[in-house]
Order: C-alpha cells, then structure tokens, then sequence
C-alpha cells in the first residue's frame, strides 16, 4: 500500500502530484509485466498548475518584459528630443522640475520613458494617485524597497506578526529612507490632495529629485518651487502616422483625405486620434469636433471692416461738419476695442 502524500500548496503541490504520478505509473508498469500484458499504461495528465503557482509566476514575469520592452522602445523614440533632454539634464544637476501636457499627448509615456533612462543613476520610483492615499504609497515604498510593515506585539510584549504600516506611518518610513539620490515620479500630480503636496515639500527639503506631471501648472505650494517644461504638441504628420497605424491595427483602409478629414476633429492630440479612428471603425460619425486647438480672429476682421465706416464720416464731415468727423471716429475706435478684447483661444488644455 502506498504511503498517503500530503498535498502541499503552490508550487510545492505540483512537484508533489508529479511525484506522486511517477511511482504510480511505475508500480502500474510493474503490474502490467507480472501479469504479461503488453499494452502500454496509459500516459499520466500533467498536473494541473494553480493560477497561485508556477503560471502566474510566469504571468507575471512575461509581463514585466513586455513592460520592460515597452519603456525601451519609448525611450528610443523620446531620446533626442528637446523637452525630454532638458528634463534629464536638470533632473542630473539636482533639480525637480514639473512637466506640463495636457491629458492624451503622451504625457505617462513620457513618465515612463524617464524612468527608464534615469534608473542607473537614481533611486527611482512612479506612483500616481487614484483616490487612495495608501495605496499610493505602498507603491511608492515598495518601489524604493522601504518596508511597508511593522512587528506586531500582543499584551505580553512578545512579537507575534507583522501588521500594515499606516498612512502616516508610510509618509514617515518613506522620509526617513530618502535622499538626494533618489528620485520619485508623479504622472497625474494635479489630483494630489493637499496633504500629500505639503509632504511632499518635506521631501523637497530633504533634498530628493522630483518630477511631477500636470495638466496645467496649479500655481500652489509644491508647485511654486519647480522648474517648468511645457511639452510640445506632435505636429500634424506625426498624428496622422497615429492615425494611420490606429486604422491598421483595426483593418481600417483610409486615404489620405479622409485621414485629413478625421484629423480635424483630433486636433493634435494622440489619444483623440485613436479615439476618433476607432469610431470610424464602428460607424460612429460625429463631425463634432473632439478638442479645439485654434486663435479666434473672427473679432479682428469684424473690426478691420467696420473701421471702413470712418470713410464714410470723413465724406459726411467734408465742410463744416468737424463734429461729425470727431464723434464717428471716437465711435468707431470704441467698437473696435470691444471687438478686440473679445479675442481668445483654446484657454484650457484637454483634461485641464
């Protein structure tokens, strides 16, 4: 009779079961030759490995390649370029900066492509906050490798576990293991709560490189104290290769003109551009534009024409009419500055 095996967990149940596959398959075989049978036994199933266990250790191995590989090919694609290289650049003499774009044009990949070029020479970390202050630095800490928990003591004194750091307690764990060598990365950081942005101060003063992302500058504490770098818009041939590859990759054929056409309502925004790409392909037509990226001069021509009234006055003011001369102009100018302080533009980037 066969000694019962016990079933340990993960990894170590697998080569368990396997083992226990092997001697049953050889006292079968052992079976088969007593008895003179020459058929083959039967060919055991592999054991199935639990999604605790081998397989989602390669999951996840297989993923942090591709991450990997991802942050490589964005940072050849970002390399040379100037806003990046000035970011490096004052990142590398010690200063934080704040990266400003709006939401869509590449801005996380840019965080990431920065993370992957400064890695050799700082401590880095990426965070970004989603509503959860904890979470967002346990992400923190566990990408510095700063603890994240602490012994636990029942009411004899005697170490019985470990429990969960908390937030305050984090905040300080992650204070005290930082320095000028490291370097944290906020894509986002216009949703920081206050709290957080005061901490962060703290850091500052402590000496860490920091290198926040926002939509637009909030002009408020933390802020106030970075470098800023505004990043430029991709220029209208590099949104329709956007495009172009967003068609190919649904088996959307578009000419020329038509990719012009869905341009218009993308503006020069990337994620816009897929995004109009991808209606198209279901059959969603909305000539509405999606973000607008223009200077309004309509005001300046509508003064430009009624400027020609002076004309008229001056024909009416020919002889003893003075007055009239005097009082068109002065009505005109008036008209026209109106006019003219009525010029704006797209005051607000996409997310802003």
């Amino acid at each position: 009779m066969l000694p019962k095996i016990p079933k340990p967990n993960g990894l170590r149940q697998s080569v368990s079961q396997t083992v226990q596959s092997s001697l049953v398959g050889q006292i079968v075989g052992s079976v088969h030759s007593l008895f003179g049978h020459n058929e083959q036994p039967s060919r055991t199933a592999e054991p199935s490995v639990s999604n605790n266990g081998t397989v989602g250790q390669l999951s996840q191995t297989v993923h942090k390649n591709y991450k990997r590989e991802a942050t490589s090919e964005i940072v050849d694609n970002l390399v040379g370029q100037p806003e990046f290289e000035q970011v490096c650049h004052a990142v590398s003499n010690g200063h934080s900066v704040l990266v400003l774009g709006e939401y869509g044009s590449g801005i996380n990949g840019f965080a990431d492509a920065l993370l992957g070029e400064m890695a050799e020479e700082f401590n880095c970390a990426i965070a970004s906050y989603k509503g959860s202050l904890k979470k967002f630095l346990v992400q923190m800490a566990e990408a510095l490798d700063i603890p994240t928990s602490e012994p636990k003591y029942n009411a004899n004194g005697d170490e019985v576990g470990e429990k969960a750091l908390t937030a305050d307690g984090l905040k300080e764990e992650i204070a005290c293991n930082v320095g000028d060598e490291t370097l944290l990365i906020i894509p986002d950081s216009q949703r920081l709560p206050a709290s957080l942005r005061y901490w962060l101060e703290g850091l500052l003063d402590n000496g860490i490189n920091l290198v926040l992302f926002a939509v637009a500058n909030p002009r408020r504490d933390v802020f106030l104290r970075l470098l800023e770098v505004e990043l430029s818009l991709p220029s209208d041939l590099e949104i329709r290769e956007v495009m172009r590859k967003e068609a190919r990759r649904l088996g959307l054929s578009l000419s020329r003109s038509q990719l012009a056409n869905l341009q218009s309502q993308a503006g020069r925004n990337p994620m816009l551009a897929r995004k109009v790409i991808r209606a198209t392909a279901l059959g969603i037509n909305n000539k509405k534009p999606e973000h607008s990226q223009y200077l309004d001069i309509s005001p300046i021509i509508i003064s430009g024409l009624m400027a020609l009234g002076i004309v008229r006055f001056i024909g009416m003011g020919t002889g003893n009419k003075g007055l009239y001369i005097v009082g068109g102009v002065a009505l005109i100018l008036a008209m026209m500055f109106k006019q003219i302080g009525q010029v704006k533009g797209a005051r607000k980037r996409l997310g802003q």
